[in-house]
């Protein structure tokens, strides 16, 4: 592809089709899709189940996830490293609507946003990832991991909380209260598995930390509650209904049945139902999981590509990931979306191709159905812990750290505002502000670069040329509406005594509604008080934008010349 071809092609499976068909696909290349895809999938089941937890759901809805949206966006996505199932920046809109509308109304969300995500690729929407400020991604990611690491709060310290509030605040305060009744031995367990998880990476082995983290989580939590500690397990708060009618511990150990969305349960425990007010009641969080989502996969996209100096095709993987968010709810799956962290690990391991993300499904799919009976086991302290610490990961403190020191103060308020918004009230909120207020700010930056100068006695100009009572005033920078007022209000005031005046107009990039308005006003008041003015040296948008609003010269009172000499010539004759 050419340097910015991957921001406007589209075709489903791209990333498949240039990795496998396009180029050479050999038995050497397969063995090291298999081997990365196996390191990623045992990353990944821990992960998803933990991450299905934080939203409100049950464990095996997360691996649904990550087998059912793992295999079919990397069969049909654009990005050949991107590994895609639940994420943690999820967590802050899925909990809600977990909360208010059940698993059938996360289901029937991830639903309308797969929707709407195929719509944004048929648009070619992709490109527009480049408008994104890095303040505003690094507050809205890192607002998410301060509300993550609220979530898990509860699990690590093993305080005996039914259910959070909505509100932020309202958390801190319920957490408050309930801090008197830690249990010290769920503590030490998720004290034990971040411990873990961070000096593992010091001993320079390939196994990813969290696998021995929560290897030594669970022998701990064994150990302890053999002595009678009563730690939670996922065995011991999760269950299931096996077709006999008897009740199971932990997560189901067979597939997921097709079933559609809105017939899974609600928050009462009733199938949802499918209704058009349950449609538009859903529609803002489905557009806040679509612009997440999108988000998100092109970010890691454009990760791996910095990696691997291979280019994805942006709007073929928003195609990707709407058709796998389309497909997961029919099989109990919420929503997915490309996996920075796991996406890296998984190049990093060797992989090759897509293949690899399909592979590390099947490992998901084949953990589900003979090691679910192990994973119940797996103690909610330690998978506290494990979010504590994707939170921390994704949060990239480091880089946000390093922007409050070096980065322009809009750039720090803009950073600040997308991570109070993402806090105390809403991500959609923050980063619509964010990207506002940012806007908002540029275009600040860009009206005080634009300029105007007296140039009349610089070497350049030849006086002898110009007449008597006549001034020459040169403009740097684009006249849009943020700077066209004051440029031409400045040059009303320096052209006042003037019998006329020449516009040296070749530093002007861009030319806007507001800069022809102005310069409209101007040539207005040159009419009434009879000055007269030269427009000279007009780029190419300038003279496109005059020749389309059909501002045309008057005799004696405007005229336009293609240099500044042929203005100086015009001003000395007596031809303007």
């Amino acid at each position: 592809m050419s340097h910015r071809a991957h921001l406007f092609s589209l075709r489903v499976a791209h990333a498949f089709r240039e990795a496998c068909l396009d180029e050479r696909y050999d038995g050497r290349r397969f063995v090291k899709d298999a081997m990365a895809g196996i390191t990623v999938g045992i990353i990944a089941i821990p992960l998803a189940m933990a991450l299905a937890i934080a939203s409100g759901v049950a464990p095996q809805y997360g691996l649904y996830t990550a087998f059912i949206a793992g295999f079919v966006i990397a069969l049909t996505g654009g990005s050949r490293f991107s590994i895609s199932g639940p994420t943690a920046a999820f967590v802050v809109i899925l909990y809600p609507i977990a909360q208010e509308y059940g698993l059938g109304g996360l289901l029937l969300a991830t639903l309308m946003s797969g929707a709407l995500l195929v719509i944004m690729a048929l648009m070619r929407l992709g490109r527009f990832i480049e408008y994104i400020p890095e303040a505003v991604t690094l507050g809205f990611t890192g607002g998410i991991a301060v509300v993550i690491v609220t979530l898990q709060v509860k699990d690590f310290l093993g305080l005996p909380i039914d259910a959070m509030p909505e509100h932020y605040w309202d958390k801190l305060a319920v957490l408050g209260q309930a801090m008197p009744q830690i249990d010290t031995m769920s503590t030490l367990v998720a004290a034990a598995t971040l411990a873990v998880m961070l000096v593992w990476p010091r001993l320079r082995t390939p196994v990813p930390p969290h696998l021995p983290a929560v290897l030594i989580g669970s022998g701990l939590a064994l150990l302890l509650n053999a002595g009678g500690a009563g730690i939670e397990t996922i065995g011991s708060r999760f269950s299931y209904l096996l077709p006999d009618g008897t009740t199971g511990a932990g997560i189901p150990p067979f597939l997921p049945e097709f079933a559609w969305p809105w017939q899974q349960p609600g928050p009462d425990g009733e199938p949802l139902g499918l209704s058009w007010t349950m449609v538009q009641e859903l529609l803002p969080a489905a557009f806040a999981i679509a612009m997440l989502g999108a988000i998100e996969s092109l970010l890691c996209a454009v990760v791996l590509d910095g990696m691997s100096g291979k280019r994805h095709s942006a709007n073929s993987e928003l195609m990707g990931q709407g058709i796998g968010n389309m497909v997961v709810p029919f099989f109990g799956g919420i929503t997915a979306t490309a996996a920075i962290a796991r996406s890296a690990a998984n190049y990093r391991a060797g992989a090759q191709s897509p293949v690899a993300a399909m592979i590390h499904a099947i490992v998901v799919l084949l953990a589900l159905v003979s090691l679910a009976g192990v994973l119940a086991y797996l103690p909610m302290p330690a998978m506290a812990a494990l979010l504590v610490m994707v939170a921390w990961n994704m949060s990239e403190a480091p880089k946000a750290a390093h922007l409050l020191k070096t980065a322009p103060r809009g750039d720090v308020l803009v950073f600040l505002t997308c991570f109070g918004l993402t806090v105390a009230l809403d991500m959609v909120i923050a980063i619509t502000t964010g990207i506002l207020l940012a806007a908002v700010l540029f275009m600040r930056e860009m009206a005080k670069m634009t300029r105007v100068t007296d140039i009349t006695d610089s070497k350049r100009i030849d006086r002898s040329q110009l007449p008597e009572g006549w001034r020459v005033f040169k403009i740097n920078g684009p006249l849009f509406f943020a700077a066209a007022d004051r440029i031409f209000g400045e040059l009303a005031e320096l052209s006042r005594e003037a019998k006329g005046f020449i516009l040296y107009m070749d530093g002007v990039t861009v030319l806007d509604a507001g800069g022809l308005s102005a310069l409209g006003k101007l040539i207005d008041t040159c009419r009434e008080t009879g000055s007269q003015v030269i427009i000279a040296d007009l780029q190419f948008q300038p003279l496109k934008a005059l020749a389309r609003a059909g501002l045309e010269p008057e005799a004696g009172v405007s005229r336009f010349t293609p240099t500044l000499a042929a203005a100086l010539e015009a001003a000395g004759t007596g031809n303007a």
